[in-house]
């Protein structure tokens, strides 16, 4: 496959053709996490309230696997720019390779970990069983993961979009119609409750692996795994995990902020806790279009720049920025128009319900400026700059946020955090601009 057209196609239609298989999957797979946690509500708040105490964990393990598949994605583009076939290939090679390794890793680390990782956050035995019982089942499927993302990435570096949306969208509808068959026992289905959510969620993580192995022997990708381009090269090497590790640190910083905002938030109410993590499961599907397009740029980003093509770089980046500032408006609205039928497909209890809408309408208020660092740190992880872009987010969830959290909840209480969240935008906006100019000088 030539990948000249993303150096010679007209801008607007390469990054909607580029992005939009990407925001079509990614609503997929936002919409099965939502109605993931909608049929475990049905089960019981505690149920739900289980699952937000797992997603820190949850979220690192796809954070490591995506970070390093962006390494990978970075290093093939960059590669294929500079007309470098065969380090391309090796890239490849290496990485599905290492992404199953660490996919393995990942698994043994966090189901042995998980115990005493829950007992910092609730002493609920009710509680604690159910998280144990959904995340022993769920983390073994990590490797699957892995290597699913790998190979995301590899045919998102090639331009092959609407592969990667088609994979995800097999998992995600086989996952969705797992869901309440497994939890509540319907047809040949014993009813597993918690533990029926993390095999659906396994199963449909398989089905997608299995499509994505199906493309790639009867409809090759530009690059090729093979024995041959094992041996590590460390050049390859070095590439996929700078850009890797800071990608990685960069999506596992969420996790540590609602860890830290979870002990903050659990000294006013335990329901402040359900409200974060409803507000997340929220989140990701409202920043799930701006996301796409991050997705689509990387590998434009990467080629062009490859290519020596700094001209088109700088129109890409505007591009995105401008569309996921459209975007974040549109979910500033939409968090205003309707919070309550958005907090309560989540929970019946109309306290939790209202201490949800408060904190969403707060938060909301930062959404617009967050594109400016949300489009910011991807373009420099598609550019192989990764520490750029690490520090871009070490502002948003560490640096400002959790100083800003704690002292604003010393004088507003859990509102104090909300707070926090909209402010920390404002400043990371304003610093990921100079950031990225500097970096870029475009």
């Amino acid at each position: 496959m030539d990948q000249t057209f993303m150096k010679e196609k007209k801008i607007l239609p390469l990054v909607v053709s580029m992005s939009l298989p990407m925001v079509i999957s990614m609503a997929v797979n936002s919409l099965y996490n939502i109605i993931d946690s909608y049929f475990v509500a049905r089960v019981s708040e505690d149920a739900m309230t289980a699952l937000a105490l797992v997603f820190p964990v949850q979220n690192l393990i796809n954070a490591i696997s995506i970070g390093f598949g962006i390494g990978i994605n970075a290093g093939i583009a960059l590669c294929l720019g500079a007309g470098d076939r065969v380090r391309a290939d090796r890239t490849a090679t290496q990485g599905v390779l290492f992404s199953f390794l660490h996919g393995l890793l990942l698994a043994g680390i966090c189901i042995m970990g998980m115990p005493v990782f829950l007992g910092s956050f609730s002493s609920d035995a009710d509680i604690l069983g159910l998280a144990l019982n959904y995340s022993n089942r769920a983390f073994l499927f990590a490797p699957v993961i892995a290597l699913g993302l790998a190979f995301e990435k590899i045919f998102q570096a090639v331009g092959r979009m609407k592969v990667s949306m088609f994979s995800m969208m097999c998992g995600c509808v086989v996952n969705i119609f797992l869901d309440p068959l497994m939890i509540f026992g319907i047809g040949p289905f014993p009813a597993m409750g918690i533990a029926g959510a993390a095999y659906a969620t396994g199963i449909g993580q398989c089905v997608t692996l299995a499509v994505y192995l199906l493309f790639y022997l009867f409809s090759p990708a530009a690059v090729k795994i093979g024995r041959e381009h094992i041996k590590p090269d460390s050049v390859v090497m070095k590439k996929m995990y700078a850009v890797g590790i800071s990608a990685t640190l960069n999506l596992a910083l969420p996790s540590l902020l609602i860890s830290i905002l979870n002990g903050l938030l659990a000294d006013f109410s335990e329901k402040y806790v359900l409200v974060l993590g409803v507000y997340y499961k929220l989140q990701t599907f409202i920043y799930l279009t701006a996301n796409g397009i991050i997705q689509g740029i990387r590998p434009l980003m990467g080629y062009n720049y490859g290519a020596g093509e700094h001209g088109r770089v700088k129109k890409i980046f505007y591009a995105a920025l401008k569309m996921n500032l459209g975007i974040m408006l549109a979910g500033t609205i939409l968090s205003w128009a309707v919070p309550g039928r958005l907090i309560g497909l989540f929970t019946d209890s109309a306290e939790t319900v209202e201490m949800g809408i408060r904190a969403l309408r707060i938060i909301s208020l930062g959404f617009a400026i967050s594109a400016v660092s949300v489009t910011c740190s991807g373009a420099l992880e598609g550019l192989g700059k990764g520490s750029r872009s690490l520090a871009i987010s070490l502002l948003r969830y560490v640096a400002v946020i959790l100083p800003a959290a704690y002292l604003f909840s010393r004088f507003a209480g859990a509102d104090g955090v909300w707070y926090a969240f909209c402010f920390t935008e404002f400043v990371a906006a304003f610093l990921a601009m100079v950031i990225y100019r500097k970096e870029t000088k475009l």
